[in-house]
């Protein structure tokens, strides 16, 4: 096992010492081979998505596990369960009122699940809830959101406000993982990293999907800034939880496990 080891601390240190625009290169060219290895082995993108839920599904069964066993919620940042709480009750209603399918059910399950975590984290186990390592002021986040998607949501014949709710709900989803970033922990490192993978099937899937509309998908969605927004926010998601997959794979590797990033990262 010492060989491959070698070989991918040979190649992480030397990532490491490369200036930001070469990482950001790096990191774009690995993406889009990614995304051509993909778009070759799976014939519907669907799947793609269905994959990417499945794996958001496989991260929060991790901190169940984390908190019924353990009976401890240390590493657990409450205010990014906050977020993920508002973004998907809002993204909730917008799907009841505008487009109701499969996804409002997989949403519905997904946001039980947060509502329990939430529930567990200030009531059940609050003594062991380290709130003064989860201080990141979710308003630096919401508020920004919230303006943003006054000015820039869909150009639908749907009403005004479940449009900039709707809007709402894809700006808070590309930021609400930020405050966990500031807490990783082994068993959130699992969770941080299923999240990321997850992000990047389902940015995946939208890049594969309007690649083979040729861009009719982002016209269908309206005209303006919007459809480019909606694009932009899921590749902002996958950037931001880029660099901790990074990490989290090196120490694998290495045979640790990601307790905090390195300072600058977040």
């Amino acid at each position: 096992m010492r060989p491959p080891r070698r070989l991918i601390h040979v190649v992480s240190t030397w990532v490491r010492r490369q200036p930001p625009k070469m990482k950001a290169f790096l990191a774009v060219v690995i993406g889009m081979a990614a995304l051509v290895l993909l778009r070759a082995i799976v014939h519907d993108h669907d799947n793609i998505f269905v994959a990417a839920e499945a794996v958001h599904s496989i991260g929060i069964s991790v901190l169940i596990y984390k908190l019924m066993k353990e009976r401890t919620c240390a590493g657990l940042s409450l205010k990014c369960q906050e977020l993920t709480a508002i973004f998907l009750a809002v993204r909730l209603y917008c799907s009841f009122v505008m487009e109701f399918d499969i996804h409002t059910l997989l949403d519905s399950a997904t946001l039980a699940t947060t509502l329990w975590v939430i529930y567990t984290i200030r009531f059940k186990l609050r003594s062991t809830y380290v709130e003064d390592k989860d201080s990141f002021a979710i308003y630096y986040l919401a508020v920004p959101c919230g303006i943003l998607a006054l000015l820039i949501h869909p150009s639908t014949s749907h009403h005004i406000a479940n449009r900039i709710l709707w809007a709402l709900s894809v700006y808070l989803e590309a930021v609400s993982v930020l405050p966990q970033l500031r807490i990783v922990e082994p068993f959130t490192a699992h969770y941080v990293f299923a999240l990321g993978v997850a992000r990047f099937l389902s940015c995946a899937h939208w890049v594969l999907q309007v690649i083979e509309s040729r861009g009719h998908l982002l016209s269908a969605m309206g005209y303006g800034l919007w459809p480019s927004m909606v694009l932009i926010s899921e590749i902002v998601q996958t950037f931001i939880l880029a660099d901790f997959c990074y990490y989290y794979v090196k120490s694998v590797f290495g045979g640790q496990i990601v307790l905090r990033l390195p300072s600058g990262v977040v």
